[in-house]
């Protein structure tokens, strides 16, 4: 219908209610001329006693003013009474409340205008916030994501202006064009999703994804994806291709089965190590596209009450998706939205299977979310042991610093509810005090000072002999050591570290006590933290040329070449390579690869020699270039 004809509709509807209402008013008029005719003879069979009708009558038409608007409103405008004259007389009245009472409600919410009729507003009953309350675990507020963060178009805007990342989606529509030219251009469009924003030349969603829940389990939802049969025949191809190390067959899995996990995963590795960076988060975004895609009606991630188990095959992928997505948006100096990715992460699963934890101060202080990280290592798994940890126990010594700064004019008895800057980074170090020789060593940190505070046999030490926490400091430092180049944090770990030196110069008792604090907080003998790797948590990504990289499909990630030592194949290392008769550039590069091994011992003294003349040739071509 258009819209002329509706509104021709809509004004005929308007003159026939005035007709009607013209007539009514002449009918009344009527009824008052002729009073005995107003009296409908008809009522005297519906009750016994005229009397009592007459005197109910007489108490109905006195009350009837107040007693019909609200009838009206509370039972939908049915009011039933036995006298037909006094329903006729104040017909016309009971329209003026009701039209006054609906413009009135006009421009009004919903919830208010049900709470003025004393009506329970949708989602407002006890029911419903008991349901709520059972759904949700007791403090989600943490973890809670804000979707206007997660975009990352919006943040480099803020970081760069409007005019930069105009120009460079000008050149990414141009090269997507181009990419298209030849085709005719289709009149598909993407559906929206919340952590990434698809592009048009993206294939259409193929459903073969779904998301089915579980139960619920201490106020979470649980839930676990689900693979369709075509998903399954792709999964298959691709244990096949990868069983021998194919990498085409492998990018040929993604002409049939464009939005298969762990075919765009793999060559997204390819093209990282390739410096294709682009490339690869690109095919990571694809990645979140489809895990999006298919996600439960009742999936709802972003408050922090569901539940995604690493220990489900199906769901594995989500959590290596969201850990790349969130290092490309740290490339990408994204830091908000890589700490709302963080969140995610550590909201999906309990157990912290990727080890969010140990990045999210990092993110947090970079985004500049002081306030955030503080409540956050207070109200986390409702304890306060997070600062146990070596990244939290320097970041919160950091975060207090900053918060310092930006709240000079608060009482002096507010300030004192919590410990200084000063003590903070103090007890970082008497509980950790390796960090100090590997973030001079990281940063690096070349004044005189720093040497004069290292010749202290506490600080000396740059292992504490204990697995867990020595793995956990090296990521701490891999991931946190471009914080330690502002002058101001330095100066805050040097006046620390002097002042330690100080304290233990009087009392020595205190290195013991520290000492017994690290061994009962990481008091198991393993690595508990080996399955994450300290490259993982790099700043820069590694990258080599395709032709050395026949034989990472072996271990994407390298796992095997962290967690088993180069030794004899059979005990699980990787055999020794050889390298007579083969592409001096190409042995040279795949000698950077940390899983590359050229033999050692007695058998493989003389494939060394040859390696290091190639070395040596290369760089005397390289110079003499």
């Amino acid at each position: 219908m258009s819209g002329r004809l509706l509104k021709k509709v809509l004004k005929e509807q308007e003159e026939d209610q005035r007709i009607e209402s013209d007539h009514e008013e002449e009918e009344e008029e009527a009824q008052q001329l002729n009073g005995k005719a107003s009296i409908n003879p008809f009522d005297l069979l519906n009750d016994d006693d005229h009397d009592l009708d007459h005197q109910e009558d007489e108490s109905e038409t006195l009350d009837e003013p107040s007693i019909v608007p609200q009838l009206k409103t509370k039972v939908g405008g049915v009011v039933s009474t036995s006298n037909q004259k006094s329903k006729k007389k104040k017909k016309k009245k009971g329209k003026e409340v009701s039209s006054s009472s609906s413009t009135s409600n006009v421009g009004k919410p919903l919830d208010a205008i049900l709470e003025s009729l004393s009506l329970d507003a949708p989602g407002k009953s006890a029911d419903t916030k008991d349901c709520d309350n059972l759904g949700k675990p007791c403090a989600p507020s943490t973890l809670q994501v804000d979707p206007k963060f997660l975009n990352a178009e919006n943040e480099m805007r803020r970081i760069f202006g409007s005019k930069v990342v105009r120009s460079f989606e000008k050149h990414e529509r141009s090269g997507s064009s181009r990419m298209a030219r030849g085709g005719r251009r289709s009149a598909y469009i993407p559906r929206k999703t919340i952590l990434i924003t698809p592009s048009e030349h993206w294939p259409r969603w193929d459903g073969s994804l779904s998301m089915e829940f579980l139960h619920v389990s201490e106020g979470y939802h649980h839930f676990r994806y689900v693979h369709s049969s075509s998903y399954r025949q792709a999964q298959s191809e691709f244990e096949a291709a990868k069983a021998i190390h194919d990498i085409n067959a492998i990018a040929s899995i993604l002409l049939y089965h464009p939005y298969h996990l762990d075919s765009l995963i793999t060559v997204a590795e390819y093209y990282k190590f390739t410096g294709e960076h682009q490339m690869s988060a690109e095919l990571i975004s694809k990645c979140l596209y489809a895990l999006e895609c298919a996600w439960n009606p009742m999936f709802t991630p972003l408050q922090g009450n569901c539940q995604v188990k690493y220990s489900y095959e199906t769901n594995k992928p989500l959590f290596t998706v969201l850990f790349t997505h969130m290092k490309n948006m740290d490339m990408r100096g994204c830091h908000r939205c890589a700490l709302e990715v963080c969140k995610l992460l550590l909201s999906l699963d309990s157990d912290d299977p990727m080890g969010a934890m140990f990045c999210v101060d990092y993110f947090s202080l970079r985004s500049m979310e002081y306030a955030w990280l503080e409540r956050f290592s207070e109200e986390y798994k409702s304890d306060n042991s997070l600062w146990l940890f070596p990244n939290f126990s320097y970041s919160l010594a950091i975060c207090r610093s900053y918060l310092e700064k930006e709240e000079p004019s608060k009482d002096a008895l507010v300030k004192t509810a919590k410990a200084t800057s000063t003590d903070l980074m103090k007890q970082a170090l008497m509980l950790h005090p390796s960090v100090l020789k590997k973030l001079v060593d990281k940063v690096p940190l070349k004044d005189k000072v720093w040497a004069d505070i290292l010749k202290n046999a506490f600080f000396r030490a740059d292992q504490v002999g204990i697995p867990s926490l020595d793995h956990l400091i090296n990521i701490y430092v891999e991931r946190n050591s471009l914080i330690w180049r502002l002058p101001e944090l330095q100066n805050l770990l040097r006046d620390a570290a002097q002042l330690v030196i100080e304290r233990l110069r009087h009392n020595s008792s205190d290195k013991k006590d520290w000492a017994c604090v690290r061994k009962e907080a990481f008091s198991s003998e393993k690595n508990e933290y080996a399955h994450l790797l300290v490259s993982d948590f790099a700043s820069s990504a590694p990258s080599a040329p395709p032709e050395v990289l026949q034989h990472f499909m072996l271990d994407p990630r390298m796992r095997d070449a962290a967690q088993h030592p180069v030794g004899d194949p059979m005990e699980g290392g990787h055999a020794p390579r050889n390298v007579t008769n083969r592409n001096t550039l190409a042995v040279l590069l795949e000698s950077m690869l940390p899983w590359v091994h050229y033999g050692d011992g007695d058998g493989g003294v003389e494939e060394e020699n040859q390696l290091m003349a190639m070395v040596q040739a290369m760089t005397s071509i390289e110079w003499n270039g």
